[in-house]
């Protein structure tokens, strides 16, 4: 779930799969015996199918023009999806942060190479990190205090201020519950 919310991080829709928008999709998720991933589940299940209902087949332009609005603007994104611009008083997009996750992709031999040209802070660059340490997890690997220790290091600690600023624009809005759902499946960490 990590690396789908990562991905529906760094597209639209328009760009992307959208799968998203289909509430079987959602009814089909567990909840990981956590109730507070279920309820997230549960939301966004509810909101594909409100934006199904309301917008028909509009639903993949209007979850796109959502996107938009929130991570690129104009003038400027809504809620920028870069840490740098949680952590201080800089308004800058490259900031320590950066730096930071740069590092991090690095020791796992990872490199980031994507068109779109985002700064490696952005949550879900953070996110499809994330999904690669729970793999080498899978594969026994010994990374469980590193996995805990970058959740709340680095999505943890910004993403209350990155979903108050989508729900200041959007508040049912698709990546309002997007957003509530990775919240749940961090804090189950």
């Amino acid at each position: 779930m990590l690396a789908f919310i990562g991905n529906s991080l760094l597209k639209p829709m328009t760009q992307t799969q959208s799968v998203g928008l289909d509430p079987l999709f959602w009814k089909s998720l567990p909840d990981f015996g956590e109730d507070s991933i279920g309820e997230a589940v549960s939301l966004c299940e509810g909101i594909a199918e409100r934006i199904g209902r309301e917008c028909g087949e509009r639903a993949v332009e209007v979850a796109s023009v959502e996107y938009t609005r929130l991570f690129v603007g104009p003038p400027s994104p809504a809620a920028p999806p870069w840490e740098t611009m949680y952590r201080g008083s800089t308004n800058v997009g490259f900031g320590e942060a950066t730096f930071e996750m740069r590092n991090c992709l690095h020791d796992l031999g990872l490199e980031l190479s994507n068109e779109n040209r985002q700064y490696e802070d952005h949550m879900g660059i953070e996110l499809l990190y994330l999904s690669e340490l729970c793999r080498c997890a899978v594969k026994g690997e010994n990374c469980e205090n590193q996995l805990r220790s970058f959740i709340a290091k680095h999505p943890l600690s910004w993403i209350d201020a990155f979903l108050d600023r989508i729900e200041g624009v959007f508040p049912e809005g698709y990546f309002s519950g997007l957003v509530r759902l990775e919240k749940a499946l961090l804090l189950a960490y």
